[in-house]
């Protein structure tokens, strides 16, 4: 995890002081560092304006059929942030879907509304599960308490059950900050200039190997700031002072609200998820016998082919660091586990940029091989393989291990003969979440990527930035398809006990 952050760093001092100095403190810069907290603010303000009143919907209100509007509002992760970008240049336009069906030839989106827009369709998920998971665990005797005190609904939303709410809004607005930092596929198409599609031009257009460093260790800084702030917000307590009482809060009725609420759900709904499905249906039609169908399994196969391997690495690799923090908690294992998240906190594009640089310098039989982009895959969601097993591992206990240990067993044996039969579920859940990320990560996947190696998400990002809408429709809707797995696997592992 270090040894490429370190070599940037390196790479970024090479220069000598007039050439830093011209680099660090070019005007350039500032307007880069202002459209990237421009895009990150946007997204936030208006996936809250969705996620928050959506969850509250769901959990307080007495709405029919619940369930299905989570199902609903959990769905659009299935969409990647290019994809939702390629629906919406597929709708504008003289050829584009809303003219050629209802005449109406609208301007294709662009900057920062429209990178704003695809962003949000597809982050806002992740306000809503964090922020219906904070309502259904809080306490609804606070909010009882103010009502029984004279203040009104909203008085009590806004002073009690808000502030409650803000550490799961920071837990979410860090996830989709960091995402939006990281993002380059979305930004990149709808050709608005944020840190992570200058590095990716000055790389691969200008290859000003220095000026990429300063701009990649630029877009780390503004991540740290972000994970500093909202360690910082949170700091604050927040458990009931009582045991409390475990029942569900009283239904809020809707009344005549009703209609508005349900005209709310069918927008989000219509917008996030019916505007990719009409979209890629309508292109694919276009596009008819004309599509490579052969083309498309061969980008699979080759997305695949570097997804599994991945995958099973990363939950391999999960295994000893889990069991070092369970098992033997200390400051060294605590350092250990903390690292493990520096590849999925640092934006894929500058990680990614650590790479190069690192393997055309120590390994350059390696740069632009399948085996650096695997590499590099497990170190990003290294991370994400912990979640499932780490959770398992804390329930198992163990005590299954000291009494294989008091029977003669050794360390080893014991641990594969009593606590790993126990993992294998939660490694498959492991394994599959990250195959699933990997099909739709795009950044590293254009800059490590042999020569000529196109998968999926190349395929998607590279005809539609060419404007060839028809052509990249089949594999973005081999990338929905495959995604909707991600989706299913959050809803099942959501819905048990």
């Amino acid at each position: 995890m270090l040894l490429p952050m370190i070599y940037l760093a390196v790479r970024a001092f090479e220069a000598d002081a007039a050439t830093l100095f011209q680099v660090v403190f070019r005007a350039r810069n500032l307007v880069l560092l202002s459209n990237t907290l421009q895009l990150v603010f946007c997204v936030l303000a208006i996936g809250t304006a969705i996620a928050l009143p959506l969850a509250w919907i769901v959990v307080r209100s007495d709405i029919r059929y619940p369930r299905l509007v989570s199902i609903l509002g959990v769905l659009p992760l299935a969409v990647p942030g290019y994809v939702m970008a390629y629906a919406l240049i597929g709708l504008s336009g003289y050829y584009g879907f809303a003219n050629q069906f209802f005449g109406i030839r609208l301007p294709r989106p662009e900057g920062l509304f429209g990178a704003a827009l695809a962003l949000t369709l597809y982050t806002f998920p992740y306000l809503f599960l964090n922020i219906r998971s904070a309502l259904l665990d809080l306490d609804p005797g606070l909010e009882e308490c103010a009502r029984s005190l004279g203040r009104t609904r909203w008085n009590a939303f806004r002073t009690i059950v808000l502030p409650h709410l803000l550490p799961s809004l920071l837990a979410g607005w860090l996830v989709v900050g960091l995402y939006v930092l990281g993002d380059f596929g979305a930004v990149a198409l709808m050709r608005y200039e944020v840190f992570s599609y200058a590095i990716f031009t000055q790389y691969s257009g200008a290859f000003d190997r220095i000026y990429a460093a300063w701009l990649s260790l630029m877009l780390m800084g503004v991540t740290v700031v972000f994970v500093l702030m909202e360690a910082q917000l949170r700091g604050k307590r927040y458990a009931r002072v009582g045991k409390g009482a475990a029942r569900v809060a009283v239904p809020v009725p809707l009344g005549r609200y009703r209609p508005l609420v349900w005209a709310f759900i069918a927008i989000v709904v219509a917008i996030s998820l019916g505007l990719p499905a009409l979209v890629l249906t309508y292109w694919m039609s276009v596009g008819g016998f004309a599509i490579d169908f052969s083309e498309v399994w061969q980008a699979f196969l080759r997305t695949a082919l570097a997804a599994i391997p991945a995958a099973l690495i990363s939950t391999l690799l999960a295994l000893p660091i889990v069991y070092l923090t369970v098992r033997f908690p200390s400051p060294f294992s605590s350092l250990v586990e903390r690292l493990t998240y520096m590849g999925y906190a640092v934006p894929p594009l500058a990680f990614a940029l650590s790479m190069v640089f690192f393997a055309l310098s120590v390994v350059p039989y390696l740069y632009q091989s399948l085996t650096l982009l695997i590499f590099a895959y497990c170190m990003t969601f290294l991370a994400l393989a912990l979640g499932p097993i780490r959770s398992r591992m804390l329930q198992i206990g163990p005590r299954l291990e000291e009494v294989s240990r008091s029977l003669g067993h050794g360390p080893l044996d014991s641990y594969m003969a009593t606590t790993f039969p126990l993992l294998r579920k939660s490694m498959v859940a492991a394994t599959l979440l990250v195959f699933i990320m990997i099909v739709k990560e795009l950044p590293i996947t254009f800059l490590l990527a042999p020569t000529g190696y196109t998968t999926l998400s190349m395929a998607v990002f590279s005809r539609t930035s060419e404007g060839m809408m028809a052509e990249a429709a089949p594999y973005a809707a081999m990338i929905v398809v495959f995604s909707s797995f991600f989706v299913g696997l959050i809803l099942r592992y959501e819905g048990r006990r």
